[in-house]
């Protein structure tokens, strides 16, 4: 008799099963995190898709590669060429094996004329951004820096920002995130 294939654990899934195994409430998650109860709930419950900064967070205060909490199956993640986050936005890690590191490499991709679905998104740290194709419109703050191929952009990452694709062509990214 044909076995049936194991159901593919969500992001939320994994977070909430690493963080019952280390035997954390949501609240003491929040305390590490910086993050809402209520935010982390709702990742956990798969009604918002964190972006990329968010995983880094939650990762570090659970100890565990951020990769891991994309894919039950490492190899399999790998094989992905993309890991879809919301309609509009994917993105790729680049540096797969940097578990414990302060630092992350990923190519970002934004979907022509769309935007990061969430209004703004923050976390400790420091950003870098380098245009490979099209024109991104990128808000630190409440400054707005417009950038196009070649272009690049290091911020502080503790300050809400908000990516938009500005072109009629996908947008691709090389992000690089550090957290301390």
């Amino acid at each position: 008799m044909a076995k049936k294939p194991a159901k593919t654990l969500s992001v939320g899934d994994r977070i909430r099963q690493m963080r019952e195994k280390l035997k954390l409430d949501l609240n003491l998650l929040s305390e590490k995190t910086g993050y809402q109860v209520a935010y982390l709930k709702e990742i956990e419950d798969g009604t918002v898709s964190p972006p990329v900064g968010t995983l880094i967070q939650i990762s570090r205060a659970l100890a565990v590669d951020s990769a891991s909490l994309l894919s039950e199956d490492r190899k399999a993640a790998r094989r992905k060429t993309y890991l879809k986050r919301t309609k509009a936005y994917s993105y790729k890690s680049l540096t797969p094996d940097a578990e414990d590191k302060h630092l992350w490499a990923y190519l970002v991709t934004l979907d022509p004329k769309k935007e990061h679905e969430m209004v703004a998104y923050k976390h400790e740290g420091e950003e870098f951004m380098y245009v490979i194709d099209g024109r991104v419109e990128v808000k630190v703050g409440e400054v707005v820096h417009e950038l196009k191929k070649g272009a690049n952009l290091h911020f502080d990452s503790g300050q809400a920002h908000h990516l938009r694709n500005l072109s009629l062509k996908t947008t691709k990214l090389l992000v690089v995130v550090y957290t301390p």
